[in-house]
């Protein structure tokens, strides 16, 4: 066989060559813009050479601080296809944690949206590797900013050559680095090789996987600098699928607006993101028919929202499982041929869970001894996965042997895996309740309670006990229009018949929203922290 290079340059070449006359639409702070992918690719040239005259060299890492749109895609295959590093990072982190990534990846040049210049000048003093800051906005002039040096990214591409020769790659470059939330300590840095970004974005195109095709349309809500938006850009370029970026505009009525206009055919993001849009399309007002398939993950996609987007405007949700450490995708919850003959009910079932192993990855459970469990579907252990997209290390953390031992990721999700080879999150180590020497799941409380009609959200958290160790405390959203009329008797009453009496919680309280992660993710740390003297009922005095 040729020895051929899996590299983003191929990704490029093709998007160039087949798909010239696809569109890419950004909605943007001053409003809309739409170019090729042939306008595209002429662009990408022209900030190759950019990237050549401020300095950047092979393996260097090149920073984005930005939301969804054009340029920031410009950047995806520029960087990479040069053979400098990807390094996407989170604007929703806190100054310390953005200071911190960056100077432990050393970055050297960094791209900003002129809106975020601001968190930046924050921490400018903190920042000892990068040598140029590049404002993405529409005109040709910086913005006034104590950023030093700054360029504007518009006047930089003018100024560049339209011809660039791309550099012959291997596919075990580097091409990106992402850093995990870091819910405990310092974000963790992850390296993407070109090789990893090509099988990933290969895998996504399979019809049992996402189907991204070039008859998709595909709007990326997950944010560009979140795992590069579960690789959907890379993909999506790859087959030629018309994208849409929302850009800022993140709100359920922006993003129902945005399915509308640009009829999107397939849409991804994080369970709250639609369980917010939900809310919008309830009202009426919005034509989402074009919208087939959502791609949702980063936390279990309750069963009730599954049920409301098919029965309601026909949508399936796709549920979906990975991680930071795997480019992200690992699983994908589709039904098997047969199954399409069962029952609503046991096709739901089957659809709630987070889905079997996509192509290229492998995966396993065991036990606290280090035994595999059997795939009954019952007897829970720690989640095992391997593959050619997923990490063997922390990018400058000799530590972290342990989280890859064996040759697997030691993912610290708690799963059961069914006959049929459908892994359930039952949870995350930390997260699951120790109630008198047995696990009770705090996922599945929290996606019982989110069926209920007036709850809106629902998290549960572990709070010490004297006599059982530890018993689950519910924290509820409940839906506007029920607020001070839904009750803690009303919610126990909903789950008595769901759940083995001692699984109930010992308590309900009714909060006016969950906190969130950087990604959208319920953060129970930051709960955990507010109820940290909570007394739980009948342990008072």
């Amino acid at each position: 066989m040729m020895d051929y290079p899996l590299t983003i340059q191929h990704l490029l070449e093709r998007t160039h060559r087949l798909y010239g006359k696809k569109e890419i639409v950004s909605w943007l702070p001053n409003g809309f813009h739409r170019y090729t992918y042939a306008d595209f690719y002429r662009r990408v040239q022209r900030l190759a050479n950019v990237l050549q005259r401020l300095g950047v060299r092979k393996g260097d890492r090149v920073g984005t601080f930005a939301w969804n749109h054009y340029r920031h895609l410009e950047l995806y295959f520029a960087i990479t296809c040069t053979g400098a590093v990807l390094h996407t990072v989170n604007i929703r982190l806190f100054p310390e944690q953005i200071a911190y990534i960056l100077n432990h990846a050393e970055d050297t040049v960094l791209f900003f949206d002129e809106s975020l210049a601001s968190i930046l000048e924050g921490i400018q003093g903190e920042l000892k590797t990068v040598q140029h800051f590049v404002a993405m906005g529409e005109g040709t002039t910086p913005p006034e900013t104590s950023l030093r040096p700054v360029h504007s990214y518009e006047a930089l591409l003018a100024e560049a050559s339209p011809e660039y020769r791309w550099p012959r790659l291997d596919e075990y470059d580097a091409a990106g680095i992402c850093y995990t939330s870091g819910t405990t300590g310092h974000p963790k840095g992850v390296v993407y090789s070109h090789r990893a970004i090509f099988l990933h974005s290969l895998a996504l195109t399979g019809v049992d996987c996402i189907g991204v095709s070039e008859r998709e349309t595909i709007m990326p809500v997950v944010p560009m600098f979140h795992v590069n938006a579960w690789g959907l850009p890379f993909s999506a370029a790859m087959v030629g699928s018309k994208q849409v970026f929302p850009g800022p505009h993140m709100k359920p009525e922006e993003l129902a607006y945005l399915i509308q206009n640009e009829r999107v055919t397939l849409a991804a993001g994080v369970p709250t993101l639609w369980i917010g849009i939900q809310q919008v399309l309830e009202k009426g007002g919005y034509d989402v028919s074009s919208l087939h398939t959502i791609l949702s993950g980063g936390s279990a996609v309750p069963r009730s929202l599954l049920e409301t987007f098919e029965r309601r405007w026909g949508i399936q949700i796709i549920h979906a499982w990975g991680m930071t450490e795997m480019t992200p995708v690992g699983t994908v919850s589709r039904l098997k041929s047969y199954m399409h003959t069962w029952t609503e009910e046991e096709r739901f079932a089957v659809r709630a869970k987070q889905g079997f192993m996509v192509p290229g990855v492998e995966l396993t459970a065991i036990d606290e001894t280090g035994k595999e469990v059997p795939w009954d579907g019952k007897t829970p252990g720690e989640l095992l996965v391997r593959g050619p997209w997923i990490a063997r290390a922390y990018y400058k953390d000799p530590d972290s042997e342990e989280k890859f031992a064996g040759g697997w990721l030691h993912t610290g999700d708690v799963v059961t895996i069914d006959s049929e080879g459908y892994i359930q999150i039952v949870d995350r180590v930390k997260d699951l309740v120790k109630s008198g020497g047995e696990w009770i799941s705090s996922v599945d409380l929290e996606t019982a309670i989110m069926a209920h009609p007036k709850v809106l959200e629902a998290a549960v958290i572990a709070i010490p006990h004297p006599k059982w160790q530890e018993r689950p405390l519910a924290c509820v959203v409940p839906k506007p229009e029920y607020r001070g009329e839904l009750s803690k008797e009303e919610i126990l009453a909903f789950l008595q018949d769901k759940f083995a009496r001692w699984w109930l919680p010992d308590d309900v309280v009714f909060i006016a929203e969950i906190p969130k992660t950087s990604v959208g993710k319920f953060d129970k740390k930051v709960l955990r922290q507010q109820f940290a003297n909570y007394t739980l009922p009948g342990q008072e005095g």
